[in-house]
């Protein structure tokens, strides 16, 4: 449920007489710091479904499994075989299907950036070149994860502050990372990740933290100054420099998160979808949701 909505609903006179009515225990099977649900390989599907079965859903009114791959183009003929038996293994148990999010993702099978924007409509192409002449007002440094200069208690500071900043405004909310775990991330040397800064005139407008993961680039976590950031065109601007990493360093793909698909698509963004596995300990809302399992889309603000 929306926040806000739920907000305004939870101030209403006796509100805490049909609370539990809209308060679900709920449990969820996945992973914040995946693309998809990480299945294990050597477990078969019907066991893997039957053991969520048994030892996940307890006493919880809605139980979830996340974000499962379907055909997808990142993963090879053997992972998704494997993530759509499970899929079918826990509707046979009673689950029951919904769309995920859209993964947006880009091969990185042209030569430089010009032949990638020559692939695209020319209003859009004009559109990019013109938001990317910001790049030459910014300064851009790329640091490995695990490096001392990303140890600098005032420079993590200021990194969690954007992050806020982006969660604060965003329509779409994941959990909220607390510093700690950034600060993990940060001092991980052996997890391959790139953090990207920017710079105006010496101040942080905007960081991107991407990984390199089996031959691809993987974009993760973004933090943003308001207005700066847009001022200065941020979300393009950066979206073609990890382009422009990717092919640098000879990655396959650039692999870009599933929130604000309009945008990703008119970046020249294609899209993969998931699914999400639901199962209500109730059979009337069991019922309800095979019901409007059609109807509810994955992201509902479209991206925008």
């Amino acid at each position: 449920m929306d926040d806000a909505l739920r907000g305004k609903l939870l101030g209403l006179p006796l509100s805490r007489l049909w609370r539990p009515w809209i308060t679900w225990q709920t449990r969820f099977v996945g992973a914040t710091s995946t693309e998809y649900t990480p299945l294990p390989a050597h477990v078969a599907p019907e066991a893997l479904a039957e053991d969520v079965t048994r030892h996940a859903i307890g006493d919880t009114r809605l139980l979830v499994v996340k974000d499962l791959a379907i055909d997808s183009p990142l993963l090879d003929e053997a992972a998704n075989a494997h993530s759509g038996a499970f899929l079918q293994a826990l509707l046979a148990r009673g689950f029951v299907e919904l769309e995920g999010m859209p993964l947006a993702w880009v091969a990185i099978d042209f030569d430089s950036l010009d032949g990638y924007l020559g692939r695209l409509s020319s209003s859009r192409r004009k559109n990019i070149r013109r938001k990317l002449r910001s790049r030459d007002d910014l300064q851009i440094d790329c640091i490995a994860t695990g490096d001392p200069a990303l140890a600098d208690p005032l420079l993590q500071a200021e990194l969690y502050a954007l992050y806020l900043g982006v969660y604060a405004q965003s329509a779409v909310h994941f959990d909220q990372l607390d510093l700690l775990y950034f600060q993990h991330l940060l001092a991980d040397s052996q997890g391959q990740g790139r953090m990207f800064l920017y710079r105006h005139q010496g101040q942080l407008i905007g960081w991107n933290l991407c990984y390199v993961h089996a031959g691809k680039l993987v974009d993760k976590y973004i933090g943003l100054a308001y207005p700066q950031s847009r001022e200065h065109n941020l979300y393009a601007v950066s979206w073609m420099h990890n382009l422009d990493y990717a092919l640098q360093h000879g990655l396959s793909h650039y692999v870009a998160g599933w929130t604000d698909s309009r945008i990703k698509a008119e970046l020249g963004a294609s899209f993969t979808s998931t699914r999400h596995a639901l199962h209500a300990r109730s059979p009337l809302l069991r019922a309800a949701l095979r019901r409007l399992a059609p109807h509810l889309q994955g992201e509902p603000d479209g991206g925008g």
